[in-house]
């Protein structure tokens, strides 16, 4: 059963409702956020400070597991947030694998460990389903500068015939991450960026193309 709220920005009747909900002292919260004991009872009773600060704010809000809204935050309202709640973005699975690590099978029953979202509308003019895509993340220095350790790829694996451009392949049970070049015979090249990292040529049928990476982000 939901538990009643206080009307919005009414943050010291809020708080003072959430303490003796949960049996916690005023005087235990404020020594948490490393206050002085009469911190929050000030705060609730004289009305000082007017507002919480935003980092006790948020210290207060997860230790209760209510929104910030409810401690006294302004309600958020953005481009994206709008977007969000009209279903505007798509989540994409996250999953716990690394191309070039030769960990996990790539399939449908992976479980993501997150989401990324991506707008609906970048999607679609891309040709991109939400059911053919994954997010994983790169390992190695081989196609380094154009992806490197720790930056997320999408890979689309929608079923497509084998064609140039940089897919997520397994070969003898390893996951790469490599640019293809068909060398015709039934036969590819995997190409890295790093020039350390030789061309392979393999055939067709010892190779198991995953997807194309169609996205990339990464910390600068």
């Amino acid at each position: 059963m939901k538990k009643p709220t206080s009307p919005p920005g009414d943050a010291h009747d809020r708080l003072l409702q959430l303490a003796r909900e949960r049996r916690v002292s005023l005087t235990g919260l404020s020594q948490m956020l490393g206050r002085n004991p009469t911190y929050l009872q000030q705060f609730i009773r004289k009305r000082s400070p007017r507002k919480l600060e935003e980092g006790d704010r948020r210290r207060l809000a997860e230790f209760f597991g209510v929104s910030e809204h409810e401690l006294g935050a302004e309600e958020e309202k953005s481009y994206v947030s709008e977007d969000l709640t009209a279903g505007r973005f798509v989540a994409i699975p996250r999953l716990p694998i690394s191309a070039a690590a030769g960990a996990g099978r790539f399939a449908d029953s992976e479980r993501p460990f997150d989401h990324f979202g991506f707008s609906a509308r970048w999607l679609r003019d891309n040709g991109l389903e939400r059911a053919r895509l994954s997010v994983v993340t790169v390992e190695g220095d081989s196609m380094e500068p154009l992806l490197r350790k720790g930056d997320d790829i999408l890979v689309d694996r929608s079923p497509a015939a084998p064609r140039d451009g940089i897919h997520v392949v397994r070969l003898d049970d390893t996951l790469l991450v490599k640019r293809l070049a068909l060398a015709g015979r039934g036969h590819v090249a995997l190409l890295s960026e790093n020039p350390a990292y030789p061309p392979v040529e393999v055939a067709l049928g010892d190779l198991e193309i995953i997807g194309r990476v169609v996205w990339k982000g990464g910390r600068i």
